[in-house]
């Protein structure tokens, strides 16, 4: 590794925090550069903008997945303005670079029969856990909400009984979200039943925990999670607090919801985040036509 790659990356945890995951990535990303660059008898301080895109199409042509490319291109920007910054070289090489064209990625949910068998194993387990775990997970499906809220849920936000949930989300901005019957009942069983896990000490939080931020944590109820969906005969790797927001969504889209309210109960900030859920809608569409449209019947019928 050059002195410069290691005032670089010592640059980035000093003055930017990186954690040691990120710094460990980008340093192999430039090692890898380095090598390439190498064997064009190059050295990347002083890489010309035709030796970095040659390193890029190098990438692409082994078939490198374009948001790694994305990722090294973005490492290598950072890079090379860390040395103009540092006046090692006069300019920088990636500024004329396009990314790579990276594709979007359809939200991956499960079926309304896998979420019902999920719901089926939460209840399923004994004495208070069967009753926070359906608790969350009829939360969680009829809301939407992302795991942080969730698990930082104060008592307060269900202090009475409501047919809507106030949630603050993002940059504390507050949003209502309906609550179906079956999510206010499994509230309201779970309300009776956390009593018994306080150990008499009051909490504030909606899921106390004995940990140091004092409720359930997003790593716990994911833990929780993956051992349900065992439990349901689903592949545990397919089953995550996202997913079940991502299935929230896509149910509701296929019910007939509309994008603008789904976009105020998710929190998206743009409707163009909401968008992607309306994958469902095309595969409505194609549904409808196989089954119903005369030709394809008839196709059937032959």
């Amino acid at each position: 590794m050059s002195r410069h790659v290691e005032r670089f990356l010592e640059m980035l945890a000093a003055e930017r925090g990186a954690a040691a995951n990120t710094l460990d990535a980008y340093g192999r990303d430039l090692e890898d550069c380095a090598d390439f660059l190498a064997r064009r008898g190059v050295v990347p301080e002083t890489a010309a903008s035709g030796d970095v895109r040659a390193y890029l199409a190098h990438q692409a042509a082994i078939g490198m997945a374009a948001r790694t490319q994305a990722r090294r291109l973005s490492c290598l920007r950072q890079f090379y303005g860390f040395l103009f910054a540092e006046r090692v070289r006069g300019d920088d090489p990636t500024a004329a670079l396009d990314s790579p064209r990276l594709g979007r990625p359809l939200p991956k949910y499960l079926s309304e029969a896998e979420v019902a068998s999920l719901l089926e194993a939460g209840r399923a387990l004994p004495d208070t856990e069967g009753v926070m775990a359906t608790a969350l997970l009829e939360l969680l499906y009829a809301t939407g909400l992302r795991v942080s809220e969730l698990v930082g849920l104060p008592l307060a936000a269900v202090a009475r009984d409501p047919s809507v949930l106030v949630v603050r989300g993002k940059g504390g901005k507050e949003r209502m979200v309906p609550l179906s019957d079956p999510a206010r009942d499994a509230l309201k069983a779970w309300k009776a039943a956390r009593e018994t896990v306080l150990d008499k000490v009051p909490s504030k939080w909606l899921f106390p925990s004995h940990g140091a931020s004092g409720h359930l944590t997003r790593s716990g109820f994911a833990k929780m999670l993956g051992r349900l969906a065992a439990a349901a005969g689903l592949d545990p790797s397919r089953v995550s607090p996202h997913v079940l927001r991502h299935s929230f969504a896509s149910h509701l889209l296929a019910h007939g919801a509309d994008l603008r309210s789904l976009q105020q109960m998710l929190g998206h900030a743009d409707i163009a985040t909401t968008e992607i859920y309306t994958h469902v809608l095309d595969e409505g569409r194609q549904r409808l036509v196989r089954e119903h449209h005369p030709l394809a019947v008839l196709g059937r019928k032959a």
